[in-house]
């Protein structure tokens, strides 16, 4: 008797980090205390580190966002919080030491949006990576996120002028009752407008973000917005599903949370997410992941999608993660403002940046679940030998239930085994938001649902 498969809802977490910050603890506990960042540092590699500097500061909060960040910085928060960016750099670049080198291979700027900062801040925080970390910004790459309402002249050129190569602009919809149904009032004469004085100053790729599933959207409006943005040929685009997230604007006011397990809609996004894969695919460009599609010949100048993580990545601010080999940490996490505005507070009361507060450690098995999942969710997909050399084994040897599922449901490239890799299939790509969390363990998973929402 033949059964049929489980119907998969494809839309169900973005994989952009694992584990995930709700799986993450307190470090202190009654039998150790918080780890000494010197020690968490001693025995790693420093000579190829990526930097990540996050401001929690945006104008308006999308209806969308469950990013830590806030609406406003009044009474000068964001000169008290440039001024614990700067202790915690000066405590970090104590950690590290001066035992081996020490050496930035990229950077990037969060948030929130980074500019956000007025220019004369944007000067502070470049100097803070450069004269307190020792990145060299003007000759790595350097990857800022912007708004088109902060895109203004005298931001971009300090940016341009500090070695940005890499700028990435959250459009969403180029069409005005889209964005307004998105909660992110603004008119396309002014994203338009942005988007010309980031041409202006000639940094070397462009990323437009937009958005699919927004309620009213149709193929055709969808197609609107993707011609709008390929008119300006940007080197890189994002292609991102709606969610509709708890404690965000779109759970609270208004839009359904229960729609989220809407059929009609996961159809809708799965039909948008093919149309525009395919639109952008006909006019030269080329598919990095789900959501990242770079045009062909473009340089990569700046973290590639999941780049945040790779090993080696050194967090400054209270959203930012960091990534030894054995232990991810960070601040506390929240989504909501009241709680997001007590972190932020907190973090810049604080004088004693040479400890981590909350992290998760990595261990073996979960080592292997992170490499598999960063590199299977790319559409290059993973190399076998070298998964091999890392880890001694095959992902199949890991993970054999977990493929085997992906392969019955024609998410893998049967043809990719020739070439020693194991490579999501077209479908697979489309469905990464269900692949990936599948992949989560036992443990992580118990401890993201033991996080209390807040």
């Amino acid at each position: 008797m033949l059964t049929s498969q489980p119907t998969i809802r494809p839309y169900q977490s973005y994989v952009y980090a694992y584990p995930h910050k709700t799986a993450y603890g307190r470090l202190d506990t009654h039998t150790t205390g918080r780890p000494a960042l010197r020690e968490l540092w001693a025995a790693e590699r420093k000579d190829a580190l990526s930097l990540y500097l996050h401001i929690p500061f945006c104008e308006v909060r999308c209806g969308f966002c469950n990013l830590f960040t806030r609406i406003g910085a009044p009474d000068e928060l964001t000169t008290r919080y440039l001024d614990a960016l700067d202790r915690q750099a000066t405590a970090v670049r104590d950690a590290l030491g001066d035992e081996a080198p020490v050496r930035f291979a990229a950077a990037a700027f969060g948030g929130g949006t980074p500019t956000f900062l007025t220019a004369a801040e944007l000067e502070r925080l470049c100097d803070i990576a450069e004269r307190r970390m020792g990145a060299d910004l003007r000759s790595v790459p350097l990857s800022v996120e912007t708004s088109p309402s902060t895109a203004t002249a005298d931001r971009l050129a300090v940016l341009a002028d500090r070695g940005t190569t890499r700028i990435s602009i959250g459009v969403q919809s180029f069409i005005d009752a889209e964005a307004r149904a998105a909660v992110r009032p603004q008119r396309r004469a002014d994203v338009e407008a942005a988007l010309g004085r980031i041409r202006d100053v000639r940094i070397p790729v462009l990323n437009i973000d937009l958005i699919y599933g927004i309620d009213g959207q149709t193929e055709d409006s969808w197609r609107t917005s993707l011609d709008a943005a390929l008119g300006w040929q940007p080197e890189e685009l994002y292609l991102y599903p709606l969610y509709v997230r708890p404690l965000t604007g779109l759970g609270r006011f208004g839009a359904d949370v229960e729609a989220a397990a809407d059929a009609a809609w996961d159809e809708q996004r799965l039909r948008l997410y093919r149309a525009g894969r395919d639109h952008l695919l006909a006019h030269g460009y080329e598919q990095v992941s789900m959501r990242m599609f770079r045009r062909a010949g473009a340089p990569q100048e700046g973290p590639a999608d999941y780049a945040c993580q790779t090993d080696g990545m050194i967090g400054l601010g209270c959203g930012a993660r960091s990534y030894t080999t054995r232990l991810h940490y960070s601040f506390d996490y929240a989504v909501e403002m009241r709680e997001v505005r007590t972190i932020i507070d907190g973090y810049t009361a604080t004088e004693d940046f040479s400890r981590a507060e909350v992290g998760r450690y990595v261990d073996g098995d979960e080592a292997r679940r992170r490499h598999l999942l960063q590199s299977l969710l790319q559409a290059q997909g993973l190399q076998l030998t070298d998964y091999r050399q890392r880890f001694g084994t095959l992902p199949g040897d890991d993970f054999r239930s977990e493929l085997d599922q992906f392969e019955a449901r024609g998410w893998l490239d049967g043809a990719a085994d020739a070439a020693g890799l194991l490579r999501l299939s077209p479908e697979g790509l489309a469905h990464s938001d269900a692949l990936g969390p599948e992949l989560f363990s036992p443990a992580v998973r118990a401890a993201m649902a033991a996080y209390e929402l807040k």
